[in-house]
């Protein structure tokens, strides 16, 4: 196996730089900070803090010692908020980076709109914005160019790491939309070199290795770069990714390394390469001691290697690897193995065959799942506890559920405390259970869902009860009408409005205010804990027809109303509901009579004469006989100018 290194690989100037005097100064200097890591790659992050360097996110959390600016940069107002703290610092920004950051201030003070293409959330891309307000327009991919934002005038600058081409393409598309375009190509110079030796170490070799931290962005472009000429493209972080086995497919393979790679991380990586032949055949030595021996019946753990929508290949560490069949791997029918499992997940399963005929053993999760998920089952049904179960299959009279990979039954009159005539709709669904029935040896499980819903109103109640409080407004629906008021439930707990704090006026039946289902608000009168009864108030929600009287009537208004009440002394008239006045005998008729029953009936219509208005009091005196004389007045009028105008015709006849 041969190995071809990138001419380009390993520390930029800028990190070399940014690590060098790091050290310097925590040699020099006690308590010093970083503020976020001082480059993307863990390794040397490690052994900058063993060394003294401490990482903080937030100069907030700094008040003495001195702090390191990392080469990515940092807004400006962070210069302004460490002068205001008198905290001492070493700027160690790239002079690349710097360059940006200058040529966004000076044109966004200049007025031009900043695009920055780059990624939004990478401190070099925050720190630039930062030096124009805030206020620039980070792009990072086609989707984020809006086709209908037009600009007069824009600036575009490029993250240092950027790809070439992206930059390109980008910067091109975002041209179109501005009458005045600044093009500014900031891609450092190291970057650009990294990534085109890249590509010619790429097109050469059968599989590419590229070493990086994980986060780092400008390593991240190298694996893009590499993985669009050599599909066999690696991303590790040290010698511990690299996988032996896959690598010794090949013969030729290329190396390189994005800029915070330290050099003693590549040449570890390299020597380690080299020299995999060697590894491999120890490796294999190593591997033929740690084999385990397998039985058929046996329970064991493995490691899942890869999965398709039929089958999950299994490492066992046995001379051969498992296979789970899709019919083994649970009791839920629709289970897909790619959703149901992941690779490198640890998973216990049980042996069903040595060899399936083609060297495999045939392994069964279900079965592993089965023995334990009763064990777990029978804890939790002794224990009176809750288990969630999701809903597989809609059979005759119920529904089968799967709670621990075990099938169960929930009966049609356990589903809910309400009837339920589709079961359809449960399925695919999840929700909490209880176990009613259980026995192992048979297999039997029946749960219930309607038991947890009588948990959960049993909950609600005694919620409602610790805070209910008398005058409280609070929401509630009404459930049930009788002759003498409306249930409604205000959370698990049904409340009587009495027909007379229905309405302000009189009800005849509570149907003529409320219906079966309405969302109303009430008003909590009166309750009784001990004897789970609460009284309610609608009217009490709505204005009192007292409140605003003087506004709607006026001495001397002619108004009609209903009868609603004959006693010896008058009548009351209802003028709306809840707002009653009073007639006196006297004031019902011309002529003397000895009952108002004589001139009037309950449920009359009248005309009545407002006399007198007694807000305080809640008072009103009416008058029919006065209504009536101001409506014979104005007939006598309109009698008087019709005479009037007829006289005038008769006149002009005779003329």
């Amino acid at each position: 196996m041969r190995v071809i290194l990138a001419d380009n690989s390993g520390f930029c100037f800028g990190v070399e730089r940014a690590i060098n005097k790091s050290l310097i100064t925590i040699k020099s200097k006690e308590d010093v900070y970083s503020l976020g890591p001082l480059i993307h790659n863990k390794q040397v992050i490690e052994s900058l803090s063993k060394q003294g360097l401490t990482t903080i996110e937030n100069i907030d959390e700094l008040n003495s010692g001195i702090l390191i600016i990392r080469s990515h940069g940092v807004p400006i107002n962070i210069y302004n908020d460490l002068k205001s703290k008198s905290i001492d610092y070493v700027d160690l920004t790239c002079p690349f980076v710097r360059n940006i950051q200058k040529i966004a201030k000076e044109h966004y003070d200049k007025g031009y709109k900043i695009i920055i293409i780059g990624n939004p959330k990478h401190p070099e891309v925050i720190g630039i914005n930062g030096w124009c307000n805030y206020e620039a327009d980070i792009i990072n991919s086609k989707d984020d160019i809006e086709d209908t934002k037009k600009y007069d005038k824009i600036c575009i600058v490029v993250q240092t790491t950027m790809n070439e081409r992206k930059f390109e393409v980008l910067s091109k598309l975002i041209s179109k939309n501005a009458n005045e375009v600044l093009k500014f190509n900031t891609i450092c110079n190291a970057t650009k070199s990294r990534q085109k030796s890249c590509k010619e170490v790429a097109s050469k070799v059968d599989a590419m290795i590229v070493i990086g931290g994980y986060h780092s962005s400008n390593t991240q472009k190298l694996v893009s770069i590499s993985k669009d000429i050599c599909k066999n493209t690696y991303h590790i972080e040290t010698i511990d990714d690299i996988n032996l086995k896959e690598l010794k497919k090949y013969s030729l393979i290329g190396i390189t390394a994005g800029a915070s790679t330290p050099d003693w991380i590549i040449k570890e990586v390299v020597n380690h390469v080299s020299n995999i032949d060697n590894e491999m055949n120890k490796m294999m030595e190593e591997i033929e001691k740690t084999l385990v021996d397998v039985k058929k019946g046996d329970i064991i753990e493995g490691i899942v290697i890869s999965t398709n929508k039929d089958e999950v290949m299994v490492n066992i560490g046995y001379k051969s690897d498992g296979i789970i069949k899709k019919s083994e791997l649970s009791n839920d029918p629709n289970i897909n193995p790619e959703d149901f499992m992941n690779e490198n997940d640890n998973i216990e399963v049980y042996v069903l065959k040595l060899d399936d005929g083609e060297g495999n053993v045939l392994l069964s999760k279900k079965k592993v799942d089965n023995i334990k998920g009763w064990e777990k089952l029978e804890s939790i049904y002794n224990e009176n506890s809750l288990i969630k179960g999701k809903v597989v299959e809609i059979v005759r009279g119920g529904i089968i559920v799967l709670v621990n990979n075990i099938r169960g039954f929930v009966p049609a009159s356990h589903i809910s405390i309400n009837y339920v005539e589709n079961l359809n709709k449960y399925l695919g669904k999840e929700f909490l259970l209880k176990i009613i029935e259980f026995n192992r040896d048979k297999k039997k499980l029946v749960l219930s869902r309607k038991e947890v819903e009588l948990l959960e109103i049993d909950k609600e109640k005694e919620i409602l009860w610790n805070n209910l409080e008398k005058g409280m407004k609070i929401e509630g629906e009404v459930k049930r009408l009788t002759d003498f008021g409306a249930f409604v439930d205000i959370g698990g707990v049904d409340g009587l409005v009495h027909i007379s704090e229905l309405s302000w006026g009189r009800v005849n039946n509570p149907s003529e205010i409320l219906n079966v289902g309405d969302k109303v608000d009430v008003i909590v009168l009166d309750f009784d804990k001990e004897k789970e009864r609460i009284s309610l108030g609608y009217k009490q929600t709505k204005e009192h027809p007292w409140d605003n009287v003087e506004n709607q009537y006026s001495v001397g208004d002619i108004v009609e109303g209903n009868v609603v009440k004959l006693v010896d002394f008058g009548a009351f008239i209802e003028l709306k509901p809840g707002l009653d006045g009073l007639v006196h005998i006297s004031e019902i008729s011309h002529k003397h009579i000895a009952k108002p029953s004589e001139e009037l009936s309950k449920g009359d219509k009248v005309k009545v004469k407002v006399l007198d208005i007694d807000s305080e009091n809640k008072r009103l005196s009416l008058s029919i006989k006065e209504a009536e004389e101001k409506e014979n007045l104005k007939y006598k009028d309109d009698e008087d100018v019709e005479l009037t105008v007829g006289d005038m015709i008769k006149k002009d006849e005779k003329n």
